[in-house]
């Protein structure tokens, strides 16, 4: 009872709750990053037998949960004290404990920047029901964001509901009332399968994937119909000058597509957070 008394009187508390948290969520956070899409990959693969009438393959089970962690290199357990996030990868110097093979950067890196994010959003919420709505969409975000940059994949098992908390949360309303929510996800979605549309329409090509649809239909959901403009406009000029970059710079195969939630993901992050401010500065420089 003090500890949450503290935590809504104290601001500083908060946001050193938050990040504390935010880290041990990221720790979590980088096992749906890299398991999420095997598990689906082999759901696909299962199903793909029954259809073909296939005998069964004996696969080991796979979850979020089990089997517990291991070094891909040599298969020796890791170890609770090494699971500390950051100070678990910094202490290992990066390198197994067992056998030194290196351990990717990904796992403190992604830890840390849950943990960077979810302060933030204890400065700008405080406490109440914003603050740990905030938090649901930021970690989700993050980790829809780095699976679409590992494999292109935006999971339905991630998007879906979020569109439909997101929908939920406007019941209350925690950040759009529900006729914006509603209106929100439904233009969030129909704007960019109608893109895909034409653009399949004049090229023959597929320029995006359904995920990206209900991604942007969840921050509708989330936000409401009036960031969504904003959300696109950051989302497309950020994914352009990449993209560009990418070619110009880096010689990326323009035939290799560009995933775009991380971009749609970043943006939605920001109208979330900085959404007011953005608007008026961009109303300034356009002068309005």
């Amino acid at each position: 009872m003090e500890l949450l008394q503290g935590l809504q009187t104290s601001p500083g508390l908060l946001v050193v709750a938050c990040t504390a948290l935010g880290l041990v969520i990221g720790s979590f956070l980088n096992v749906v990053i890299l398991r999420l899409p095997r598990m689906m990959e082999l759901a696909w693969r299962r199903e793909a037998r029954e259809l073909l009438e296939l005998p069964p393959v004996e696969e080991a089970p796979l979850s979020l949960i089990r089997p517990a962690s291991r070094c891909p290199g040599c298969g020796a357990a890791i170890k609770p004290w090494h699971n500390v996030p950051v100070l678990g990868w910094l202490w290992l110097r990066g390198r197994c404990a067992a056998c030194r093979a290196p351990i990717s950067a990904q796992y403190p890196l992604v830890e840390l920047a849950c943990g960077v994010l979810s302060a933030l959003c204890a400065v700008r919420f405080g406490w109440g029901p914003q603050l740990a709505a905030a938090l649901v969409f930021t970690w989700v975000l993050l980790t829809l964001a780095l699976i679409d940059l590992r494999t292109t994949l935006l999971p339905d098992d991630l998007t879906l509901p979020l569109l439909w908390l997101g929908l939920g949360l406007s019941l209350v309303p925690v950040f759009a009332p529900p006729p914006s929510a509603i209106v929100g996800a439904m233009t969030g979605y129909l704007s960019l399968w109608s893109v895909f549309q034409l653009f399949k329409l004049a090229t023959g090509k597929e320029g995006m994937g359904y995920g990206d649809f209900k991604l942007l239909a969840a921050i509708g959901a989330w936000l409401g119909w009036q960031a969504l403009p904003m959300v696109i406009l950051l989302s497309s000029l950020v994914g352009a000058t990449v993209g560009i970059g990418m070619v110009l710079f880096l010689r990326h195969d323009r035939r290799v597509p560009i995933p775009f939630g991380p971009y749609l993901a970043a943006a939605g992050w920001l109208a979330l957070m900085y959404g007011d401010r953005l608007q008026s500065a961009y109303f300034q420089a356009i002068g309005i």
